[in-house]
């Protein structure tokens, strides 16, 4: 079976093209190694009311809102660096979502998140603090399992051992 990774270059084009489209013409601020879903929905109503930092991964289904049609009232929204948000989360209008925190799948944002915590849940709820993360929200003691793994069987490979 083929593999699809040597599309990956193009999606990748894509996505920066997109990211440059949010900036430009809609006025966000979205750092351009931000990770985002085709499939995420971001504030168009205010979108000058969006901000997103460095290395942070929007997954699919999340909806991020600046606005709220009903009470007539906008708000910044920002989400930091280094963080994480979850399938279908809904962050809402003037919400703070902190340096290096995970906002998990389903969760309902409508406070802000400290830096460096996991919330999940309607409303979301801090479940775990003093977190930390690495590029794209990825909590760094998993990446250090992973990569020290990864060295591991390529020594193995190395010294001719399987």
């Amino acid at each position: 079976m083929r593999s699809l990774r040597p599309l990956l270059p193009i999606r990748n084009a894509l996505v920066r093209a997109r990211i440059a489209w949010w900036n430009r013409f809609w006025g966000m601020d979205i750092h351009p190694t931000a990770r985002i879903s085709f499939k995420a929905h971001l504030d168009k109503t205010y979108p000058v009311g969006i901000h997103i930092g460095e290395y942070t991964t929007v997954t699919f289904g999340v909806a991020i809102l600046a606005h709220d049609m009903a009470r007539s009232f906008r708000a910044d929204t920002r989400i930091g660096k280094n963080c994480f948000i979850g399938a279908h989360s809904v962050i809402l209008p003037g919400v703070t979502v902190g340096d290096g925190s995970i906002v998990a799948a389903g969760a309902v944002v409508n406070r802000d998140v400290p830096p460096g915590s996991i919330v999940a849940g309607n409303p979301a709820k801090v479940i775990k603090e003093g977190i930390e993360t690495v590029r794209y929200g990825i909590l760094a003691e998993k990446y250090h399992e992973a990569k020290a793994a990864a060295d591991e069987v390529k020594a193995r490979k190395a010294s001719g051992g399987r």
